[in-house]
């Protein structure tokens, strides 16, 4: 009970708190969600992932370990999906948000503080949830893109918009800086910093601008599903894999909780963006960011006893 209410108090309640700001404040000033999602996408997210691949200390054996484990684990949740969208009777735009909810998980927002708090500052088990993160990043800015682009304007111009997205750019240099030691002056190091601080707050109110637009109808059914998926088989399906890779340790437990995380925030941004059923991801993420705060609980003590 101790651990469930630290999670509340430090991790879900402040999250609350700036989705609520943002809701205020579309509701009183009426403010461009579409700019708000650009700002996200084009700006805070490229630096913050620019600034985590800079300092974060690159080992070869974990990177292996983390992405065979994420590769693996993205396509069995894929499949699950597709399957599930089918047994739904989702259209395609539809069936996209809904996929998208269940593949892409917060594991910036969320599941840093998480881990920090679970692991006391442990640089180990926090290298492999930024890796974690960067993939989920890399990920959710190629294919997630490319899927909703691809419902409109075809699947060849939407690859090639993706290289007009400056995540690429932003992974691609963090690396290379960081593995030729390469130093970078104040004045690029200190805004870079800025930005990757404004990243989590921007994107939450630009969550809660999005909820304070949406009508909720009564048939959720999607909602719910989507839910199912992402809290309770997503867990699942990752202890299945880290028994039969036979991991063990803080390795096993960062993978299983990180695993655990609610809907990305980001995939209502895009969703935003592209003009993709925004509502209903906006409600998945809502939904599935409260729903988290006992879920995410579970999947911590049981980590601790299993691992």
């Amino acid at each position: 009970m101790n651990e469930l209410f630290i999670i509340l108090k430090d991790i879900i309640l402040p999250v609350f708190v700036i989705i609520s700001v943002g809701f205020l404040m579309q509701r009183k000033f009426n403010l461009n969600v579409q700019t708000l999602a650009r700002l996200n996408i084009y700006y805070l997210v490229p630096g913050f992932i620019f600034v985590k691949l800079y300092t974060t200390k690159l080992s070869f054996s974990i990177f292996y370990s983390v992405i065979l484990f994420f590769v693996l684990y993205v396509l069995v949740l894929y499949l699950v999906s597709l399957i599930s969208s089918k047994i739904l009777g989702l259209q395609t735009g539809e069936k996209t948000a809904f996929t998208n909810s269940v593949l892409f998980y917060n594991s910036g927002n969320y599941g840093v503080p998480v881990n920090d708090l679970v692991f006391k500052s442990d640089p180990f088990a926090m290298s492999i949830q930024v890796l974690i993160l960067t993939f989920q990043n890399i990920f959710l800015f190629s294919y997630g893109i490319f899927t909703l682009q691809s419902v409109k304007i075809g699947k060849i111009r939407a690859m090639l918009a993706y290289f007009k997205m400056p995540v690429l750019y932003a992974m691609l240099l963090g690396i290379s800086l960081n593995i030729f030691h390469i130093p970078i002056p104040n004045f690029i190091w200190i805004p870079a910093n800025y930005t990757a601080d404004a990243m989590v707050a921007l994107a939450l109110l630009t969550l809660g601008a999005q909820v304070a637009t949406i009508k909720f109808k009564t048939g959720l059914s999607t909602v719910y599903a989507s839910l199912f998926l992402r809290l309770i088989l997503g867990p699942v399906l990752a202890l299945g894999l880290i028994l039969l890779f036979r991991i063990d340790g803080v390795m096993a437990q960062a993978l299983l909780i990180g695993a655990a995380m609610p809907t990305s925030v980001n995939s209502a941004v895009i969703a935003q963006e592209y003009d993709n059923h925004p509502e209903l991801a906006a409600q998945i993420v809502l939904f599935s960011t409260a729903m988290s705060a006992i879920t995410v609980s579970i999947v911590i003590f049981l980590s601790k006893v299993l691992f």
